[in-house]
């Protein structure tokens, strides 16, 4: 959602981003995003497409398309995710249990922020500023939780966890 309560969605079909209006209205807001996978907003409503094939694209609030960054070719940019430090984080799951959480200056430079997940995918962080992956962790699937140490903890077992989110009274879905 931007600021002004508008829903953005990705779609792997077609390579759009659509926004979709309180009352269900729904049209095209930007497109020729490749394979768009993980959206994220900045704090000045840029927002942030990944794609299958491990590019970041930057759209202005104006609609330009920016290339912002790119991982890996074989890391595709599903989850992506902004930490209070400014930085945008992402994820994508391979078949591999050493996958990484990447780690985006605002400038576009690509860092690993921790290596040794299986899976991982929706990130999330709390009013803490703590880190949280739908991933494994030893073999062991569920939420992991990073904290200012970068060492990561299982917070919730459980399988097949996907999408992660904070609402604004701080509960985790």
């Amino acid at each position: 959602f931007d600021r002004e309560g508008l829903l953005h969605i990705s779609s792997r079909y077609d390579g759009v981003v659509y926004q979709v209006t309180p009352t269900g209205n729904m049209s095209v807001y930007v497109e020729g995003m490749g394979v768009a996978t993980g959206i994220a907003f900045d704090g000045e409503e840029n927002l942030y497409v990944g794609d299958r094939q491990g590019t970041v694209f930057k759209i202005s609030r104006s609609r330009q398309i920016y290339v912002f960054a790119t991982v890996e070719p074989s890391i595709a940019a599903y989850h992506l995710a902004f930490g209070p430090d400014n930085y945008l984080y992402l994820t994508g799951p391979t078949t591999s249990s050493f996958d990484s959480v990447y780690r985006v200056a605002p400038t576009g430079e690509v860092e690993i922020f921790y290596r040794g997940l299986g899976r991982p995918q929706g990130l999330a962080f709390d009013a803490e500023d703590r880190l949280y992956v739908a991933a494994s962790l030893g073999g062991r699937p569920g939420v992991v939780r990073f904290g200012a140490d970068r060492q990561p903890e299982l917070f919730l077992s459980g399988p097949n966890i996907v999408g992660l989110a904070f609402t604004p009274s701080r509960s985790l879905i």
